[in-house]
Order: C-alpha cells, then structure tokens, then sequence
C-alpha cells in the first residue's frame, strides 16, 4: 500500500514539473474556487517538486490568488442578488452571519483565514457578500495564508499526525500569534477596520 502510495506521489511530482511552474499554480488556484479540491495535497505536491522555496513561493501566491478571484466573483459579479435574497425574512440567521461578518475586525478575520482546518472558499464567499473591504481582505490574506501554507507544506499533511504531534501543535499556536501580533501592527499603522 506504501509503495502505491508513493508511485502515485513520484508520478504526480514529476508531472508537475513536466508542465512547469504554471501548472503547480493553476491547480492551486483552482483548490481555491473549488472547494473539495485538497489543498494539502497540492501544496505538497509543489513543494516536493519545486523545492521548499520555490514550492512554497508558487502555493502561497496561488491560494491568495484564488481566495481574490472567488471574493471578487461574490462581490462583484452576484453579490447584490445573494443580498436582495438573503434579506428576505427566511433568511434571517443568514443575514445575522453576514452582518456579523461586516463588523469582524482585521485580527479576527487574520486568525480566521490562518487557521489550517477553516473553509477557505466560505470565508471568501462570506467576505464576498459581506462587502467586507478588499484591502482588508487582501491584507488578511497576505497574513493568514502565510500560516497555512507553512502548516500543509512543512509541518505534515496527514491530518491525525498534525494534531497528535505536540510540537506541530505548539508551531502553529506560535504563528497564529505572531500572525495575530502582525495583525494588531497593521491595524494601528494603516488604521484598517
């Protein structure tokens, strides 16, 4: 099972680096705006065929800009409809959220996007039709995708040995910190709220 395993892995690597770096891209972007693609497995996939650098450069500019493209479809293109829908008196728990959403501040949203299980295509729909600022979206995004990237490509991609490991565990509560610091930095220098 092992071995099939890994046929698979070395097959898919060198793939990707047959097609070259759009291809490491494009899948992830991709994972973006189509939720029930893995991400995990993608990042690994780039960072085992272009390097740690390479690798993780090309996965964290590809899932902030697919995270961008599926805010902006959702704000932009059918963001009033979703509005005019949502404000109808069904949908009242839905628009509590959305409001909620609005009013969420930069750190908050930072932590949101940084955690490693958090639905990323949600959390762009719901910023999307939330009309929350694209600055402060993109900002978030620059900060909290730092930590998920980091998380999937180096410290595992098996979900069970992520959350037993003790140092894995501690890693990340360390850089949802710093990535909340950064967060409090940023808001007091560019005043984003």
């Amino acid at each position: 099972m092992l071995d099939l395993f890994n046929n698979i892995t070395n097959n898919a690597v060198q793939y990707m680096q047959m097609y070259g770096l759009w291809f490491g891209f494009s899948i992830i972007v991709l994972e973006s705006i189509l939720p029930w693609l893995p991400l995990f497995v993608f990042i690994a996939l780039n960072l085992a065929a272009y390097g740690n650098v390479l690798g993780f450069i090309i996965s964290w500019v590809a899932t902030i800009c697919g995270c961008i493209i599926s805010y902006s479809f959702f704000r932009y293109l059918i963001g009033n409809r979703l509005e005019k829908i949502i404000n109808k008196n069904k949908y009242a728990k839905v628009k509590k959220v959305v409001r909620a959403i609005e009013k969420i501040d930069f750190s908050n949203l930072v932590l949101i996007v940084a955690l490693p299980f958090s639905p990323a295509f949600m959390i762009n729909i719901a910023c999307g039709i939330a009309k929350v600022s694209f600055k402060k979206f993109l900002l978030a995004l620059l900060i909290g995708k730092t930590v998920i990237v980091y998380f999937w490509g180096f410290i595992g991609t098996s979900l069970i040995e992520s959350i037993t490991d003790a140092t894995t565990v501690i890693t990340v509560c360390l850089l949802l910190s710093i990535a909340f610091v950064v967060s409090k930095i940023i808001v007091k220098k560019y005043n984003i709220e």
